[in-house]
């Protein structure tokens, strides 16, 4: 009774050039439509295979992942896929899409949303996956296919429950972070 929660394989999304931020509203939907390039560890291989049950984001590259390990998600569900990053209406200055991502991702945190998913609306939205992960794992293991920004508010909404990690979630591309059932059940 394990809930694994792994993160997607490298995208096969160019990460190149220099953008306005304007622009990086369509280099995020074309990342969020990219498959994944490269093939899993192992260790990945491993930990997957322990899986009774896996629930994916609907996102491609999360799908795509589950391919590559030679899976297929039991569900498929919106509530487990990536946030979004705001959009800033900037025809300038011209940055490389890894900088905008910075900026973007700790304006996000910082609290400014835009027209996305707000940081307070994402952290509801784990704790409502965490919710779901926690009740299939009453059948047996879980593995979420998912994102490292969800994955990590997922991990964190288990923790606030009791569950522990054996390995903590990272935004490492293939990463998988496991955790176990409290010892006292929480409605103890």
């Amino acid at each position: 009774m394990t809930i694994i929660l792994m993160r997607h394989g490298k995208p096969d999304h160019p990460q190149g050039g220099r953008l306005p931020a304007l622009a990086m509203a369509a280099w995020c939907e074309a990342y969020d439509m990219s498959q994944v390039e490269d093939m899993p560890p192992d260790r990945c291989r491993q930990v997957a295979a322990t899986a009774d049950y896996i629930v994916a984001s609907p996102l491609p590259r999360a799908r795509s992942s589950l391919e590559k390990l030679g899976l297929e998600a039991a569900d498929v569900d919106p509530l487990f896929s990536e946030v979004s990053l705001p959009v800033m209406r900037l025809g300038y200055p011209h940055l490389p899409p890894g900088f905008w991502l910075l900026i973007l991702r700790l304006m996000w945190l910082g609290g400014y949303a835009g027209t996305v998913e707000s940081y307070q609306q994402a952290e509801q939205r784990a704790q409502q996956a965490a919710a779901k992960l926690i009740a299939l794992s009453a059948c047996g293991n879980v593995l979420l296919a998912g994102h490292g920004i969800m994955n990590k508010l997922i991990a964190r909404q288990l923790r606030k429950q009791g569950w522990l990690a054996e390995k903590h979630a990272s935004s490492r591309h293939w990463s998988t972070a496991i955790y176990h059932p409290p010892f006292i059940p929480a409605d103890a």
